[in-house]
């Protein structure tokens, strides 16, 4: 509409340039007409002054009457051709001029229909302008609702991570004090002497016990409500509720548009209502009927939109913890490996669909290779041995950083047992508080010693 109104415009304004350069020849030509008028009179006043003057000298000079015709039949074959060419020349402003009065006729005809076309354009414009200042508000409300969502999603998380971090830098704490606790309580002391000081320590114990019970169900539950087992694992989570945020604003924009939509509908419709009320009695009842029937479609719509959107919300919410669900089994079998050929070609976005259909077809056949590894195997035995494994490795992991073994010599071992035997029966079977802790300390090293040596058997395989 608005290319065949720019169009109308151009052709308007053409022939009224056309018009106006026209009516300028024209005058131009009518001006020179009236200029050779001029100039033949005053040519026809000196012809005829030269006439009487040459008359006088063919008097004169008595010239013969046929040089005298012969000259006034030249001086009426110009006047003739010059006749016949301001002739041509009027017959063909003659036509122009003919031509233009019949374009003036049809052009107030014109100019009606366009400046009807423009007023029309104009109306629309409105409308289009105030529809966009409510679009225009309509986004500033929606930017400002979720400036307001992230800066509360933010301020939530920090304060969850500054929890977290509490909660580590207490469990730590309390660690650290069990482990020295339990240090102390390895040490073995003379009875009587030091028996106070020992029930005092093993109360100490008790309770730091209870305490660090008490901090690692409050982290378990922390763990059981994201699903996860690592620390660093529920961080991560938490910052891939980005993500999902960053989805959540694209669905709402998608239904903003949707929205928008509808209103626009709703709009049109109202406008076909308005036109058709004041159409007559007769089409006022059929008109409001069939704004009835197109407002209860478009509420039936708007349900319609609202359930699919719960619907989408509920799917979406599923995927995420599907996709969650999936990385941490994929973590969980990371180790067992498979043959190149189930590695995709190409690399994949880890956002994409078929990153998690890809990771889930190679956890399946992890999964798969690994009941076929177990297969006649005994689970229970497989169990208990991960079970004692695990119980050393958290029993050597507590041991500090400072404590080196010294391995004693095999030959001198025994005659070590010996001194002491004999030095034994020398003193009359009298222990002394030196050859006490040396004892324990000897029994201590051997333990540490014999549990050592698995785990570096492990290592070189």
């Amino acid at each position: 509409m608005d290319q065949k109104l720019c169009d109308k415009i151009k052709r308007l304004n053409a022939l009224r340039h056309q018009t106006e350069v026209r009516k300028k020849r024209l005058d131009e030509l009518q001006l020179i007409y009236k200029q050779n008028a001029v100039a033949e009179e005053e040519k026809a006043d000196k012809d005829g002054g030269a006439a009487q003057e040459e008359q006088s000298e063919a008097a004169e000079q008595e010239e013969t009457p046929q040089q005298t015709l012969r000259l006034l039949e030249n001086r009426l074959e110009k006047a003739q051709l010059k006749l016949q060419e301001s002739e041509h020349i009027y017959s063909v402003y003659q036509k122009l001029k003919d031509h233009m009065q019949e374009e003036s006729l049809t052009f107030q005809s014109q100019l009606d229909l366009l400046e009807a076309e423009i007023l029309r354009q104009r109306n629309e414009l409105k409308e289009l302008q105030m529809m966009n200042k409510d679009a225009v508000m309509s986004r500033d409300m929606a930017r400002a609702d979720l400036q307001r969502q992230e800066e509360d999603f933010h301020r939530e998380r920090r304060e969850r991570e500054r929890i977290l971090q509490e909660y580590k830098r207490q469990a730590e704490e309390r660690r650290m004090f069990a482990e020295r606790a339990e240090r102390r309580a390895q040490r073995v002391t003379l009875p009587g002497e030091d028996a106070p000081t020992d029930i005092q320590l093993v109360s100490n114990v008790h309770e730091e016990e209870k305490a660090i019970r008490t901090y690692q169900e409050a982290f378990q539950r922390i763990k059981e409500a994201t699903g996860v087992t690592d620390t660093q694992e529920v961080v991560r989570r938490f910052i891939a509720q980005g993500e999902t945020h960053r989805h959540l604003e694209e669905l709402k924009s998608e239904n903003e548009k949707t929205l928008v939509r509808l209103k626009e509908e709703k709009e049109r419709l109202q406008d076909a209502f308005q036109e058709l009320k004041y159409s007559g009695e007769a089409k006022l009842s059929s008109g409001q009927q069939v704004l009835e029937e197109l407002q209860a479609h478009l509420q039936k719509e708007e349900k319609r939109r609202d359930k699919y959107k719960e619907e989408f919300e509920k799917m979406t919410k599923i995927l995420v913890a599907g996709k969650s669900g999936v990385d941490h089994l994929a973590t969980k079998v990371q180790h067992i490996k498979v043959p190149r050929s189930h590695f995709p070609a190409k690399d994949l976005s880890p956002q994409s669909d078929e990153y998690v259909l890809d990771i889930l077809d190679t956890t399946d056949q992890k999964l798969q290779k690994l009941l076929e590894e177990l297969e006649g195997q005994n689970i229970g035995e497989i169990l208990r041995q991960m079970e004692e494994e695990e119980f050393q490795a958290s029993i050597e992991g507590k041991l500090p950083a400072f404590n080196v073994r010294i391995p004693l010599p095999a030959a001198t071992k025994p005659d070590t047992f010996e001194d002491d035997e004999d030095s034994g029966e020398d003193e009359g079977d009298v222990v002394t508080r030196a050859s006490l802790k040396k004892q324990s300390q000897q029994i201590i090293e051997s333990k540490t010693k014999r549990k050592s040596r698995p785990k570096k058997k492990k290592g070189k395989q």
